[in-house]
């Protein structure tokens, strides 16, 4: 598969850092330093441009060596582009940690994912097949 791409960040393209690598690392296409403040969030713009097949969606999601060292995550993690999207991708970064914590400009901000996903039919009912779990939520299914 092959995904169009307008590469305005002066960087290279995206690419994958190993053979089995499943995300690409996105840069951030700044023209200097950006400092976020604990609990801030920063939308980081990549410079990249992309055109998508039908069926196909990107997920943004956080690095994580950044998440475990900095505290520095995807607030709405994983953002989705949509297939029909044309603009900058830019990524909502929020810093969990107690300190500042900055961004230069080409630092690897966040992991790029491209997912085929399928379109469900929804049908209205007036009730749901019984399971073994039934509506128990979080937790319910053990105690750790």
């Amino acid at each position: 598969m092959k995904i169009r791409i307008v590469n305005k960040s002066g960087f290279g393209m995206p690419e994958y850092a190993t053979s089995l690598s499943a995300g690409i690392d996105l840069k951030a296409s700044i023209k200097g330093s950006v400092s976020i403040d604990s609990l801030e969030r920063v939308m980081v713009p990549t410079g990249i441009f992309m055109e998508l097949p039908a069926g196909y969606e990107a997920q943004i999601r956080p690095r994580s060596g950044w998440a475990a060292k900095y505290g520095i995550t995807v607030c709405n993690s994983p953002g989705t582009i949509d297939a029909d999207y044309r603009g900058e991708i830019k990524v909502m970064l929020v810093n969990l940690s107690r300190n500042v914590f900055e961004i230069n400009p080409g630092d690897r901000i966040a992991q790029m994912v491209i997912s085929k996903f399928e379109k469900a039919e929804f049908e209205e009912v007036e009730e749901l097949t019984d399971t073994e779990r039934g509506s128990g939520g979080f937790g319910s299914t053990g105690n750790k």
